[in-house]
């Protein structure tokens, strides 16, 4: 039996509360009771104004050739945009800036022993689709922001070459360094795999696509299918954006024509060793070389061998130049005035730079924010009036760094600090359910928002179906928390898409939307990522599009039109105090683990002395885990819990009763939109100052996954102990600085 029709009959059957009709007389967080209809009315317009038609147009037009960063279509693009933008009335400007961008002039995998195999590198021309024979424009397979090399050696098989695989490796007496390593993708973002590669001597590093993650195993390959083919491969960035996000020479400033930059040699960002990204049938025969002991079964792939670790005989050459040019990015950036409060930004923003065509990654979105934006004019033109500002945004070199945003934030970050109220982010949509994160105080909103869209074919509201799917196919305590908490857990935000320099950088409350896990998508970053592949096995009436479009458009117009700005704590505080609890439990598993360990450890030194013919690796034994104490964590926790709980209540007694005054509103909204800022040090996290916000930030070791309250967490899991208790204390600064913006904003509705 196929999921859809189990879920249909989850959702129809065993759950039929979940069917309720969408109603209009459920309250909006901002809005009082006499505003709903008004509200609720001008949504309703906005809903009849969409048009899938539309998006699929702009689709067509915007994937028609490649448009990677810099290109001659990218530009064009931009200036389609921002026409567009124009005639529908916003004021419209395109802001350029300068940035590194290295391209391929020598690319180079051949196998060399014990037998020779020489690697194609190339996508062929598939007669299904039709723009994936634009070879003259298509940018080669490679990944961007690996540094030159020519190396050869010996090959070592890494599995996801994330930390723990090469303790697993330490531990069977295997060494990579000055080896060459291949990691299959998937379990962390591809920077990780050479950045820990080159950390324990690897000397270059290759990924590639096994079939296990994205290929056949799913279903056919494409064209017949939607999934990766042998010939696919996933381009992209290894800049190290756990450093700092944008342009690799610029860090903290806007990459304008004269910004002071760093020395390329001097960037933290550009990996240490050569790193290139293959196919699942240029790795075949590597893999096929290979010796040495056979993998794990967690290791194991869906090639047509056995997998073997090595290393060798399988011995590799790789050899990899780049032309290292700054080249210029088109940042489209369109604006309609707010007439009560202009200097309050709502931002809404997806990027237009693709790696090849890109209609999925990132013109799916980018056709969304597109219709968002038509609308709202339609209801300009009627009359209506926002009273805050209203930004859209098409961002460029989102794909080699998040380039285009980071270097308009970084340009504009004092007054962004000033003006911005949040910003929504989208990125790649397709169809199935609802996938949101972003700052926790925006969990009740965004809630609200997603009850009050529907499903376009399953007629029950986004939120339904999200929660019905987690209450299917979470683990027990996310199908516990699906069926008894009110709103559904909003996901922190860690990196990879354009929201993490208005969150992590400048302190600005962030959303990111879009819908997915019906779709077949194994041409990420691929000349595959095609309009022909999108319209077989995306959303092909662009119905999901349509949908986010409701999605996106009620989160800028709630936000615009709020008389009190929707952000409300107590979700975030009760987030963390289950952060706080999970550190406790973390510091409780590494010691139980660690007792067990050096019980091994102990075991194996025993062994090894009555019988010195066994060979294995005996590590050293390691540090007990001290106590640490939780208790200024513990104690902030709870008091913000409380002063959330207060301010909900005098919030909701407020806006029944009507009695904030005028000056008492501005007030108000000034301390909830500046209240994100108070969660942000101006120093950054310890090691990373770019990234400032104390309570999210992508994990070091884990790339787009975020690590909540990260400077207490990575310094439990790297085991400094010191560092552990001095962030624990600044963490709860932080959280009672915050606390105290919580208290103030109560205090305006006495």
């Amino acid at each position: 039996m196929r999921i859809s029709v189990v879920f249909a009959i989850f959702v129809f059957v065993l759950f039929p509360f979940l069917a309720s009709a969408i109603s209009d007389d459920k309250p909006i967080l901002g809005f009082s009771e006499k505003q709903l209809t008004a509200q609720r009315d001008l949504e309703n317009k906005f809903d009849s104004s969409l048009n899938a038609e539309n998006l699929r147009e702009w689709m067509k037009r915007l994937s028609a050739r490649p448009h990677h960063t810099s290109s001659p279509y990218d530009k064009d693009n931009a200036d389609f945009l921002a026409g567009l933008f124009s005639s529908w009335g916003y004021e419209t400007q395109i802001e350029q800036f300068k940035v590194l961008f290295p391209t391929p002039k020598t690319r180079v995998l051949e196998l060399v022993a014990p037998e020779t195999y020489k690697a194609e590198l190339s996508e062929p021309t598939v007669s299904e689709d039709a723009t994936s024979g634009q070879h003259n424009e298509q940018l080669p397979t490679y990944n961007a922001y690996s540094t030159d090399g020519d190396v050869t050696g010996e090959l070592v098989y890494v599995n996801y070459g994330i930390p723990k695989d090469y303790e697993d490796l330490h531990l069977r007496g295997i060494d990579v360094k000055g080896k060459l390593v291949i990691a299959r993708y998937g379990a962390s973002w591809r920077g990780v795999k050479p950045k820990v590669a080159a950390e324990h001597g690897a000397i270059g590093c290759i990924i590639y696509s096994d079939p296990a993650g994205d290929g056949y195993r799913y279903g056919d390959v494409y064209p017949r299918g939607g999934y990766r083919n042998e010939n696919s491969v996933q381009r992209g960035s290894v800049m190290d954006f756990t450093e700092h996000d944008g342009d690799p020479l610029t860090p903290f400033v806007g990459a304008t024509e004269n910004a002071k930059r760093l020395r390329r040699q001097d960037s933290s960002a550009i990996t240490k060793i050569p790193v290139l990204p293959i196919s699942y049938k240029d790795a075949l025969p590597l893999l096929r070389a290979l010796e040495g002991p056979v993998v794990p079964q967690e290791w194991r792939g869906d090639l047509p061998i056995t997998y073997h670790i090595g290393p060798g005989p399988a011995k590799v050459h790789l050899k990899l130049e780049f032309n290292w040019d700054l080249v210029p990015i088109y940042d489209v950036v369109a604006r309609m005035n707010g007439t009560t409060y202009p200097d309050e930004w709502i931002i809404r923003g997806n990027h237009h730079d693709a790696w090849v065509n890109g209609a999925t990654d990132p013109l799916s979105g980018m056709v969304v924010l597109l219709e968002e934006a038509r609308a709202i004019s339609e209801l300009a033109k009627a009359g209506y009036k926002p009273k805050r500002t209203i930004i859209f945004a098409g961002w460029d070199g989102e794909e080699q760094g998040l380039l285009g945003s980071t270097e308009w934030v970084e340009m504009h970050q004092d007054e962004l600090r000033q003006k911005a109220v949040a910003y929504v982010n989208s990125d790649s949509n397709s169809r199935g359910f609802l996938d949101v994160a972003g700052s926790q105080t925006l969990e009740k909103f965004i809630n609200q928002v997603s009850r009050d869209v529907e499903d376009p074919y399953k007629k029950i509201s986004v939120q339904q179906r999200a929660r019905a799917y987690k209450m299917m196919e979470g683990d027990p305590a996310a199908k516990k928390e699906a069926r008894d908490r009110e709103d559904l857990r909003l996901p922190a935000l860690g990196s990879g898409s354009d929201y993490t320099p208005f969150l992590q950088f400048a302190g600005i409350a962030a959303l990111n939307i879009g819908f997915g896990g019906e779709e077949e998508y194994g041409q990420y970053h691929s000349i595959y990522d095609s309009f022909d592949h999108y319209l077989r096995f995306m959303d092909p009436e662009f119905q999901y599009g349509v949908t986010l479009a409701k999605v996106g458009g009620r989160c800028v117009l709630r936000l615009a039109n709020a008389d009190v700005l929707p952000f409300e704590f107590t979700g975030f505080a009760n987030d963390i105090g289950a952060y706080v609890t999970e550190l406790k439990k973390l510091t409780e598993d590494m010691r139980e683990e660690t007792e067990i360990k050096n019980t091994m450890i102990q075991q194996k030194i025993f062994e090894a002395y009555f019988d010195p013919t066994k060979k294995f690796v005996v590590p050293e034994a390691q540090e007990p885990v001290p106590h640490l104490n939780f208790a200024p964590l513990e104690n902030a926790a709870e008091n913000l819990e409380q002063l959330a709980k207060d301010y909900q209540k005098e919030y909701s007694d407020a806006m029944k009763e009507e009695k904030v005054s005028a000056e008492k509103m501005q007030k108000l909204n000034s301390i909830l939109m500046l209240s994100e800022r108070a969660l942000t040090r101006t120093e950054g996290l310890p090691g990373r100052p770019w990234f400032r916000h104390q309570i999210y930030a992508p994990g070091v070791y884990t790339g787009y996954a975020a690590k909540a309250l990260p400077s207490v967490r990575e310094a439990i899991e790297q085991k400094k102990w010191k560092a552990a208790e001095d962030q624990i204390k600044m963490v709860a600064e932080t959280l009672d600085r915050f606390a105290e913006e919580v208290k103030k904003a109560k205090k305006q509705l006495d």
